[in-house]
Formats: C-alpha cells, sequence, structure tokens
C-alpha cells in the first residue's frame, strides 16, 4: 500500500504533523522504533500515577494559537512548576529570586540582593568571559554560581564548567520577586490523565506500525511515498557521512516507595558536585495525586553512544557546523522533510514543536 505522508517517530512534533495533515484528507503512515507512541512525551501508569518515563515535561507557552490547540485535545491543570535546589541538604527556591536571595544572604528587599550581586560581580572583574564558568559569575555572582550552578551544570555536561563555551549560558534569570513560577509564559499546566491520550488523538486517522525501525529498511520505506517527515537524527540518516553529531544522554531510575509523599515538591535539582544524579522527581505532584504509594525518578546525565537515546543536542560551534552540513545534504532531496529535535539538532521546547510542526509546508 501507498502513502501519501510517512511520518518517521510518533513523537509530538510527528503527531501534530499527523493530525495537520489526516484533516486535510492526507493518508498518513507512522512508523516508530520504540514499542509506544509520544516519544519522549510517554507516561506510564504506576500506582495510578502518570510517571514521565523520559524526564518531566509541564506544558508551558506563551502563544495562544499553540496553548488553544494542544487545549483541543485535553483538559490541562493549574500545575505550576517552581523547581528547588538541595545543595548539601539546604534548600533554595528556583528560579533564582527572593526567596533564594533571603537564604543566602539573608536579604529582605530587592536593592539588597541588587548591591551583593553587583559588589561580586565588580570583584571579578570579568570583562569577557572566556568560559561557562566566567559568564555565569558575571551574570549572577560567585555566591550563587559556587551554590546551585557550578555542580550541576559540570553533571549535566560531563565537563568541568572552565572547559566548557561561556555561550552555553547566555543569560541566567534573576528575579527580584517572591515568585517561584519557574516558567514566565502565560500558560501553563499538565493535562489531566496524561500525554498519552493527546498524542493518541492526534493521531487516530493514520496507520500506526512500532518496534519499526526505519533505517534498517531505507530504501523500501523511502520507495513507499510521495513524502518523508523525519524526525530522527539528521546525521543517522545520512550515515554519519561528516561524522557523528554530539547529544547528551540521560540514565534513569525509577522506584517505586511505600510512602504517600516523598520529597513534597514534584521537582528537586541536586547541584552538588558529590551527588551523581542532577534531580528527582515525584511524579504524583504533577497531577497532585493523594495514592498511598509514590513513584520517583533520578535522573543521571551521561555520555551520548550510538544506540543511547540522544537528549540534548551539544549546539557548539563543530557541531553546528557539521550540522550545516547535514542541513544541505538533507535540502537537496524534495522528498524529505527533517524536524523536530534531532531532524533539526536543536533543543526545542514543547510550545515551539507544535508551532514548528503546525508550520511545517508539505
Amino acid at each position: 500500500m501507498r502513502y501519501d505522508i510517512l511520518i518517521v517517530g510518533a513523537g509530538l512534533y510527528g503527531a501534530v504533523v499527523a493530525d495537520r495533515l489526516t484533516k486535510k484528507g492526507k493518508k498518513c503512515l507512522i512508523i516508530d522504533k520504540r514499542n509506544h507512541i509520544g516519544g519522549n512525551l510517554y507516561t506510564e501508569n504506576i500506582e495510578g500515577i502518570n510517571v514521565h518515563k523520559y524526564g518531566p515535561h509541564v506544558f508551558h507557552t506563551s502563544n495562544k494559537m499553540v496553548w488553544d490547540y494542544i487545549n483541543s485535545f485535553a483538559e490541562f491543570n493549574n500545575f505550576i512548576n517552581s523547581p528547588l535546589a538541595n545543595y548539601k541538604g539546604e534548600i533554595y527556591n528556583l528560579p533564582f529570586n527572593m526567596n533564594t536571595f533571603n537564604k543566602i544572604w539573608g536579604v529582605t528587599l530587592p536593592i539588597e540582593a541588587k548591591k551583593i550581586i553587583e559588589k561580586q560581580k565588580e570583584e571579578l572583574n570579568i570583562k569577557t568571559p572566556l568560559n561557562l564558568a566566567e559568564q555565569a559569575k558575571l551574570l549572577v555572582g560567585y555566591d550563587i554560581y559556587e551554590l546551585l550552578i557550578k555542580g550541576y551544570t559540570e553533571k549535566q555536561w560531563g565537563r568541568k564548567a572552565e572547559n566548557l563555551p561561556a555561550d552555553i549560558i547566555k543569560r541566567l534569570p534573576l528575579r527580584f520577586t517572591y515568585n517561584n513560577n519557574y516558567f514566565d509564559d502565560r500558560y501553563q499546566g499538565v493535562p489531566i490523565g496524561g500525554y498519552n491520550n493527546i498524542v493518541e488523538i492526534m493521531i487516530q486517522d493514520c496507520d500506526v506500525q512500532l518496534n519499526i525501525n526505519y533505517m534498517n529498511d531505507k530504501k523500501y520505506f523511502y520507495k513507499l511515498t510521495d513524502r518523508i517527515i523525519f524526525t530522527g537524527m539528521i546525521d543517522e540518516y545520512f550515515e554519519y557521512e561528516f561524522g557523528k553529531l554530539e547529544y547528551r544522554s540521560l540514565r534513569f531510575e525509577e522506584e517505586t516507595l511505600e510512602t504517600e509523599n516523598f520529597q513534597g515538591n514534584a521537582i528537586v535539582n541536586y547541584t552538588d558536585i558529590e551527588t551523581d544524579y542532577t534531580r528527582i522527581i515525584e511524579h504524583k505532584h504533577f497531577e497532585f495525586g493523594n495514592q498511598h504509594r509514590t513513584v520517583i525518578t533520578k535522573e543521571f546525565p551521561k555520555e551520548w553512544n550510538i544506540g543511547d537515546e540522544p537528549y540534548y543536542p551539544i549546539n557548539d560551534d563543530k557541531n553546528n557546523q557539521k550540522y550545516s552540513l547535514y542541513r544541505d545534504l538533507a535540502d537537496k532531496d524534495t522528498k524529505l522533510v527533517f524536524g523536530g529535535r534531532l531532524g533539526e539538532f536543536k533543543y526545542y521546547d514543547m510550545d515551539e514543536i507544535i508551532e514548528k510542526a503546525l508550520l511545517i509546508k508539505v
């Protein structure tokens, strides 16, 4: 059977494209190498709790078009993302705000916090930051850097902050109010019942085949359809012709605990270097659960190797130049459209993924 469109990847980007195209009468086939739909949005129900299997996903946007679109598939709750930082047993609010400054310095007024930060920046006397460590200190001073940035960043990237490029941290938000909402976006929440239902509705009019790796039968799938939307790794598609693009990957350790409430918050970051993991997610708090047990996930960053799940593109100059070579190669084949984080080698939030998928020209 031939199809109008083949969509490789049943994640958010592929699902939105599928919804849009099937509503236009296109016959679509979706394949995915995983055994489930939803990509990294996938949730598994454990103990009545929707567990975010690939890390926490809180939807947020200021784009009303995107918000209206996603709300046409599910009702969202009023969850506000207010993560905490744990540094050697001391708890701090994120993002950096007056609660954070009060805990560190004992100040209560914005002008007091600003004076301390400006004084520290002057003492550092950094004119042109040469690495991430200097860039972060130039933005927030050395106290916040040492407590809440240094260890977390080095674990996240697997490198000393002094050996990371400055432009990884282009800005760090300093909020001189007692507002613990991590996002500034107008709209925010988590879909009631999890993300799976949203994706299922988006792709309901498509043929779907799971446990299918496009790369294992590339010639067959290429001939099967008139257009291909590819949401996998662009360098893998071209068989690493210009070398591998680099990513950071993650390892998850999940536990079901015999307690109603483990940490009292959905997300707690561990910012000291001694703790191996970067954060603990307690999933029930995303939907205000009152189950008798709880499920937590510890998140461990790791180097990416072929076969691992790629999560964060490393967008330094070397990788971006290599990506541009793959992009030029992709542009020569008008049958192909590359989209999403892996297809475009760029970190996107969920609302950006939706906006890109809604605007795609196919």
